[in-house]
């Protein structure tokens, strides 16, 4: 009899079906198989949380030849990833067999591996197990709040602030921080201080600095010396005194090497390091997990990437030994093994520290099988994990206190030396900006010193200094944050960082996150009305509940009747709440914000377009927006944006602003701003009435301040769309241009959106085709037949809102039901008649409502498929 092994993707069963042999057949379930459906009622509260559950046309096939490879097995190993998903994928796929009646005399168990080797694979199959049905729960409710969450919160939302939608449970938290940060950049008063530092020479000639800690008998904190008057006095005073060395300290100080990666660390350390995102992180591990080929074998070089745990399997630790004392010498190995542990609360959930799977395929050996991003990260993950099993670093630290013989004024002079430079040899942790950790960096070397020498004075400099602001969050910072607040989990940090960027809550400029004002306005109305549900604090503890469920310790739908019965209650309350009390309170929030005093004795809040108008925020059909109070007499509108220097280029609400004449041309380029951004224009209309031209424009990316803009942006922006270049291997352009969504790249059908760090007015063609190889396909039109009545052509496609066919204009969605791989003609046809008759029929008296009518069909049958 033969055996039939389910994993998620087909690199990965590619992978395990050579090592298991031709008993096996090895299919993969191309993630998860089926999903909560997108409209309300997939979960009922009132039904004990009863979940319905939907396949997706793609998943049917795969689950089709899952159940036809079952024919004739007696085992069925359902062998996901080691977590929470893994896990639930399985569960799905038994269930979806079972409910089929294909699992009838089949066995099925449940394999769990943490690396992709041979041995591993093996192992794990002579270990069978039960699905874990804790882990099963975990998920389910997970799932199901975030689902409740999202689809009661956004309904709110989009009536009370129309254009807004739900970010989603842990991601709004997460966007509550960016946004306190940019509060507390934008609120954050500098406040100056000095320092002074001496210049001193030993008897024997031998130079070196020291600063000033101790003035007018005090022990100085950093911000003590607050102008230049008392800087220039602490001057005079070193100046007026002869030094000598009162007290010299040495010590030895050792440290640690860092633990190796898990999740969260890694993210961060590529980040710092690579400038990886963490969706990029993951991505590139996931590959590095599943295996490359190496000498016609495929092999997993790394364990499982998704993991709170940092201890290591007792072979890995040996191993970096073994090679620590091969490598670098037996004095870099310490005399007992390092042994790291957890901190995650469940066992089960807690797998092995990311590392490579063999510690001996040394990064530079792996070079020729790897592209340049694994290269890359599997390097950064061989270090972190051979440096944490390395000796420590011995640093010989020196502090020299110079004084006159009293304490009135006093310097401090300090010096350090690796004197052992043990695990740094190879691996120095990264540091976040103002991190407070001290770094290791060069050596500081003081000359030789005795208690009572006399030192000779050289220059004193005083420094004015002011205190920064917080920086706004990185990716590895932010990942950081979540963590230490215990706000989301492994899984979930690369996810919650897409979902803000994707919703443009946020945007990554120059690495750092800086809040939308759509995003602040969201922030602002969650926590003014549903407070608790945005604190910190409340979604650790959920986190934490979340967490028991999986080991046990709490029942699944006790979780989430504590939760469900409050939320749903709020979300009632605010059914009463007037659109104008809300946008009272948020003006009341949002006003310092949008609002600035730039201290030039304007009132921020004077309209520009009348005499007595305010303004303030104001809601339409797309959104907020500011307007005049005075409306409708004045009609003055800008975008939600801050009244800085930026928002009026030309002091009279929105420009034109001149950048100069157009090198061709020599028409005038301007900037201007309108009701839907900022852009820049060629020239001026031409003509009258209908004959009227419209001159070239361009939108600015959102990227792109508008201060930033000159003569030279604005001709490369009105050039849009540009040509990059033929693509190496398809021979067709790609070109690079401006859309209604933001920047993008374009291939045939194929469209790539450009975010980060990709500019649409510089990204070349290696980077071009290296995001059309990462970035998933649609499927190109495939023609059913032509149609019976006028013999034209009907194509099947994929569109935003799902899979359809079209006639001439003429566009009908495919259900739900349907098998997409499988449409034929006449189904075809039978669609499009009954979308034909939906948008009426009759003589010419209806002939304009019957298109009206067409067109709103066509928009809500595509919606309510999506």
């Amino acid at each position: 009899m033969s055996s039939v092994v389910v994993v998620e993707s087909p690199a990965k069963a590619k992978t395990i079906n050579k090592y298991l042999g031709s008993d096996y057949t090895v299919l993969a379930s191309y993630g998860h198989v089926r999903d909560l459906p997108a409209k309300d009622g997939s979960v009922q509260p009132d039904q004990d949380f009863s979940m319905a559950w939907e396949v997706d046309g793609k998943a049917k096939k795969h689950v089709r030849e899952i159940a036809q490879a079952l024919k004739g097995a007696d085992k069925l190993y359902l062998a996901t990833d080691p977590d929470r998903e893994g896990e639930a994928i399985s569960w799905h796929v038994r269930e979806l067999l079972e409910n089929d009646k294909k699992l009838k005399g089949v066995d099925v168990k449940r394999v769990v591996f943490n690396e992709i080797t041979k041995d591993a694979i093996l192992e794990a199959f002579n270990h069978p197990r039960e699905l874990d049905s804790e882990l099963i729960e975990a998920y389910l409710a997970r799932r199901a709040l975030d689902y409740l969450v999202g689809f009661t919160l956004s309904p709110v939302l989009w009536r009370k602030l129309p254009g807004s939608r739900s970010a989603g449970r842990v991601q709004s938290v997460a966007l509550r921080l960016i946004c306190e940060r940019e509060t507390e950049i934008e609120n954050f008063i500098a406040q100056e201080y000095w320092s002074v530092k001496a210049q001193f020479r030993t008897p024997d000639g031998a130079a070196f600095d020291a600063n000033l800690t101790h003035f007018d008998g005090k022990k100085l904190d950093k911000l003590d010396i607050g102008n230049e008057a008392t800087a220039l006095r602490a001057v005079a005073a070193i100046e007026s005194r002869d030094f000598s060395v009162a007290k010299i300290e040495r010590k030895k100080s050792r440290r640690n090497p860092a633990p190796p990666f898990t999740t969260s660390t890694l993210q961060q350390e590529a980040s710092r390091k690579l400038r990886f995102s963490a969706k990029r992180t993951m991505q590139v591990a996931q590959r590095l997990y599943e295996g490359v080929n190496i000498g016609g074998e495929t092999v997993g070089l790394i364990t499982y990437m998704r993991t709170d745990g940092v201890q290591m399997a007792g072979e890995a630790i040996g191993a970096s030994r073994a090679l620590i004392a091969k490598d670098y010498g037996d004095n870099y190995v310490p005399d007992s093994a390092r042994v790291y542990k957890s901190k995650a609360k469940n066992a089960q959930e807690a797998h092995e520290a990311i590392r490579p799977t063999d510690l001996f395929r040394r990064p530079p050996e792996m070079k020729s099988y790897l592209d340049d991003d694994q290269m890359a990260l599997y390097r950064l993950i061989w270090q972190r994990t051979v440096a944490s099993q390395m000796e420590s670093a011995v640093l010989d630290q020196v502090a020299v206190d110079l004084n006159a013989g009293d304490t009135d004024v006093q310097l401090r002079a300090t010096g350090s030396v690796i004197a052992f430079d043990g695990f740094l040899k190879l691996y120095r942790e990264g540091r976040d900006e103002q991190s407070g950790k001290e770094s290791i960096g060069e050596d500081r070397i003081l000359p030789p010193l005795n208690e009572k020498d006399a030192v000779e004075r050289g220059d004193v400099t005083p420094e004015q200094h002011f205190t920064q602001p917080p920086p706004r969050f990185s990716e590895a910072s932010l990942v950081k944050t979540l963590e230490e607040l215990g706000i989301g989990r492994p899984s979930t940090y690369a996810s919650i960082i897409s979902v803000l960027q994707d919703r443009n809550y946020v945007v990554l400029e120059k690495r750092r996150f800086t809040p939308e004002d759509r995003g602040r306005v969201v922030t602002a109305f969650l926590e003014s009305y549903f407070t608790r549900y945005v604190a910190y604090d409340f979604t650790a503890d959920l986190e934490e509940k979340l967490d028991d469920v999986s080991g046990g310790r709490i029942a699944w739908k006790t979780v989430l009747r504590d939760f469900w019965d409050p939320f749903s209650s709020l979300v009632d309350d605010t059914k009463d709440l007037r659109v104008s009390a809300v946008l009272d309170r948020l003006d009341e929030l949002l006003g310092p914000h949008f609002f600035r005093d730039l201290g030039d004795g304007k009132d921020p809040r004077k309209c520009p377009s009348c005499d007595d108008g305010r303004l303030n925020l104001k809601l339409g059909k797309f959104g907020a927006f500011i307007g005049c109070g005075n409306y409708p007499e004045c009609r003055y509108t800008r975008p939600l944006a801050v009244n800085d220097e930026n928002t009026d280029a030309a002091g009279n609400g929105g420009g034109p602003k001149e950048l100069g004449l157009h090198p061709e041309s020599q028409i005038m380029v301007t900037l201007r701003q309108g009701p839907y951004g900022w852009y820049v224009q060629l020239g001026e209309p031409e003509g009258e009435g209908k004959k009227k031209s419209k001159p070239k424009r361009s939108s600015l990316p959102r990227t792109l301040d508008p201060a930033d803009v000159d003569l030279d942006k604005a001709v490369g922006l009105l050039a849009l769309p540009r040509d990059v270049g033929m693509h190496p291997d398809e021979n067709v352009m790609i070109t690079a241009a401006i859309g209604r969504f933001g920047p993008y790249i374009k291939m045939g059908a194929t469209y790539v959106s450009l975010k980060g760090d990709d500019d649409v007015l510089t990204v070349g063609l290696n980077r071009a085709v290296h995001l059309f190889a990462n970035a998933p396909r649609k499927d190109p039109p495939k023609e059913l037949g032509n149609h019976p009545k006028d013999g034209k052509p009907i194509t099947q496609r994929t569109g935003r809102w799902g899979p359809y066919v079209k006639h001439g204009k003429l566009m009908a969605t495919l259900p739900k039901d349907m098998d997409k791989d499988n449409v034929t003609l006449e189904q075809a046809v039978e669609l499009l008649d009954a979308k034909a008759g939906k948008s009426g029929k009759g003589g010419k008296a209806k002939t304009t409502k019957a298109k009206t009518t067409k067109a709103k069909s066509g928009t809500s049958t595509r919606k309510k498929s999506a």
